[in-house]
């Protein structure tokens, strides 16, 4: 936008040369008025404008800086890439950028004068738009920070890291599986001796992995890679990377090749780390139920998306850990995401924190309810039920009031229920 108000002030003083000053042809809606007069609207202007500009940036910082402390510094980054709030900055930077070159080229001498007519009706204009844009910011800056509307980005974030990383039914190639150990040639025998490790060249977080360059790089050089590591592990430099059979046909070329596949930073990002993205949403909540901000129905708002994040994860295939080319061959093994460990992450965090708050869990054991009825494979009904006992048995032991007992029983027997499995 700045390098735009730049451009727009190199033509239309252009214009205002070339056309206008010569002709002397003037309309009702440009400037009429002389060089002193346009020097004071512009410089009026421009010294507003950066004004305001400062406001907006104050304004910023501090919604920042509340946003860490009460929703965790992790989610600056979703604050940072608002496209709104990135356009009414720009707006107001591009203004007083405008202003300035225009106002550098009102000239006056004894002889004559070079007023921008023009220029300076667009600097007017561009003034009123900018105040637009600030009364829209103070509103828009209101609802950036209410906890739902967080609660919502962070959620539609991680249902696009989902969507991205976990496969409708039947999108999945049969040539990939998960059982390969029924296949013994797939493995070659000799795969635990001649390997090449590969070694990591700089610490930081995996953050994500190129799959199909890798595969193209297996099935061109004929080889066998096993990653060792899944976006959102910590990378220490010199640890191994991948491991690669055969070991004698990796080159320096072709490890440092491989190595260009693998993103490492020094935070974990959203681009394949589905954990990453869930811990996002329990920080929210783990927050919420901290006696310093004590606002459990933040964190039960945090459940019900992260209920549906898992409703959605149980109707679409997990990644598979074992990919073969087109030609039915074995090329990569890597450690994958698991519905049980998407549970965990999910859940862990807020029952442990949430134990003595009997609303939360019961909350809790509810939401578990409604997964477990979209839920249809038997280890994903395990994991489930596997959380629901923690939940009960964890609360129950902080409970001294025997109705909230009874609550917390009743509620685990709608997950047995949904579940359709008996009490044991």
């Amino acid at each position: 936008m700045a390098i735009g108000a730049i451009l727009l002030a190199f033509i239309t003083t252009i214009i205002d040369g070339t056309y206008f000053q010569d002709s002397g042809q003037r309309w009702w809606w440009l400037y009429m008025g002389d060089a002193d007069g346009a020097r004071t609207i512009l410089s009026t202007i421009t010294s507003s404008m950066i004004t305001v500009a400062g406001v907006v940036f104050s304004i910023t910082i501090v919604v920042l800086s509340q946003a860490s402390s009460q929703f965790g510094p992790r989610l600056i980054r979703n604050f940072m890439n608002i496209r709104t709030n990135q356009m009414v900055l720009g707006t107001f930077v591009a203004t007083y950028m405008y202003g300035i070159l225009v106002l550098n080229t009102v000239k006056k001498t004894p002889e004559t004068q070079f007023v921008p007519s023009i220029s300076v009706a667009v600097t007017i204009l561009l003034s009123l738009m900018s105040l637009g844009v600030m009364i829209y910011f103070i509103h828009n800056i209101s609802e950036t920070i209410q906890a739902q509307n967080i609660i919502a980005r962070v959620h539609q974030d991680l249902e696009d890291v989902v969507i991205r990383t976990f496969p409708q039914p039947g999108e999945q190639s049969h040539l990939s599986t998960d059982e390969p150990l029924k296949r013994e040639y797939d493995i070659p025998k000799t795969c635990s001796r001649e390997v090449c490790q590969i070694k990591i060249q700089n610490s930081g977080y995996l953050q994500a992995v190129d799959n199909d360059a890798l595969m193209k790089i297996a099935v061109e050089e004929d080889l066998l890679i096993h990653l060792d590591y899944r976006p959102g592990n910590f990378l220490t430099r010199g640890s191994n990377l991948v491991t690669v059979w055969p070991g004698d046909r990796i080159d320096e070329a072709l490890s440092q090749t491989i190595n260009d596949l693998f993103i490492v930073g020094t935070e974990r990002t959203l681009e394949q780390d589905v954990e990453f993205a869930i811990s996002q949403m329990v920080e929210v909540a783990v927050r919420a139920l901290s006696p310093g901000i004590n606002d459990p129905v933040t964190a039960m708002t945090c459940i019900d998306w992260l209920g549906d994040i898992l409703c959605l994860l149980a109707h679409r295939q997990m990644p598979l850990s074992h990919r073969y080319d087109q030609k039915n061959r074995l090329r990569i093994i890597c450690k994958t995401f698991s519905f049980d460990r998407m549970v965990d992450a999910a859940f862990n965090m807020i029952r442990q924190n949430a134990q003595a708050i009997p609303a939360v869990s019961i909350h809790l054991l509810e939401t578990l309810a409604t997964i477990g009825a979209q839920t249809h494979r038997e280890t994903d009904r395990r994991a489930l039920l596997r959380q629901a006992r923690l939940v009960s048995s964890g609360c129950k032991e902080q409970l001294s009031a025997e109705d909230d007992r009874k609550d917390i029983d009743e509620r685990q027997v709608w997950v047995l229920e949904a579940l359709d499995m008996e009490k044991e």
